[in-house]
């Protein structure tokens, strides 16, 4: 399949955090676009550089010879592939449809398999690298499906990410996407907890992630995410309740193939307490916040505290 801006029309389905910008890049790249999201004032910004607004997915998809969808959840995936008036009944023969939602990879599987009965190419490819990968054109795109297929997305792809691998037939993208979360998982928990022992022991915030931030200890999530900590800044590049989805499906499929994952199981249960106490929709650095009122820390201003702070 030929992929130019002048052969190739494109639909994109789910407009939030991350599906905005990727899609803005779409369209800045002269694609032909149509677009659905649920709440019709996302998409504003997208129709007026030039984008459709479609009033259903099936519209999409008629319009489309390849199909995006950025959604939240397994059942959002489930409704809009599935369903009597979805994606799988709603498009062309020939058509390629691309989830890149975090997904499960047996529902992967389960859409590529009735796809390819109906005539369709469908691709799991999950992201990883957040709102800010997003806007900058930079994730990390994890590709399950036909590797042929995949191959001629390229294109597409690489205005999305800078690095797009092929993982394996269907489902195992998603696979891949959960050795990603699983690695952030425990990442995150240990970010929080180094910071709070920098506060506790006195040490100038700043100064000394300027110090492990270049060494072994660093990471993507301390590099862009501790820095948002010092900040008091919890607005979402990843919401906690959709890091606490993608946990619960890697604890799933650990089980299915009866492996033990304590680090992973204790970073569910430390979110979903953060969750408890109200901040789902904060972003996934928020665990600082659940952590620091175990301690009998209050971090709303943590940079401003004095600059020795060990109970007496």
């Amino acid at each position: 399949m030929k992929i130019s801006p002048s052969d190739t029309r494109i639909g994109w389905i789910g407009l939030g955090v991350m599906g905005q910008s990727m899609c803005q890049h779409l369209c800045a790249a002269g694609y032909p676009m149509t677009v659905f999201t649920r709440t019709a004032a996302k998409a504003e910004d997208v129709c007026n550089r030039g984008a459709i607004w479609a009033d259903h997915p099936a519209e999409v998809a008629a319009a489309s010879d390849v199909v995006f969808t950025m959604l939240g959840y397994p059942a959002d995936v489930r409704t809009i592939y599935l369903d009597n008036d979805g994606l799988l009944t709603s498009s062309k023969s020939g058509t390629i449809l691309i989830d890149m939602t975090t997904s499960e990879p047996l529902l992967a599987k389960e859409i590529a398999r009735q796809g390819q009965a109906c005539g369709l190419s469908c691709i799991d490819a999950p992201v990883s690298g957040g709102d800010v990968g997003a806007r900058a054109g930079t994730l990390s795109i994890m590709l399950g499906g036909p590797q042929q297929t995949c191959d001629d997305l390229r294109p597409l792809l690489k205005i999305l990410g800078a690095t797009i691998v092929y993982q394996g037939g269907p489902g195992m993208g998603q696979h891949a996407k959960m050795v990603n979360q699983t690695l952030i998982a425990s990442g995150m928990v240990g970010v929080c907890e180094a910071l709070l022992y920098a506060y506790r022991a006195g040490l100038d915030l700043q100064k000394v992630l300027e110090s492990v931030a270049s060494g072994a200890a660093g990471s993507w999530s301390l590099t862009h995410l501790a820095p948002r900590i010092l900040q008091g800044d919890f607005e979402p590049g990843f919401f906690v309740e959709h890091f606490v989805k993608d946990m619960g499906i890697a604890l799933q499929e650990a089980r299915r193939m009866k492996l033990s994952l304590p680090g992973l199981a204790l970073a569910e249960q430390l979110y979903l307490a953060l969750v408890a106490q109200g901040h789902g929709r904060s972003g996934t650095q928020a665990l600082q916040l659940a952590l620091a009122s175990a301690s009998g820390i209050d971090w709303t201003t943590p940079t401003q505290n004095p600059s020795y702070n060990q109970p007496q």
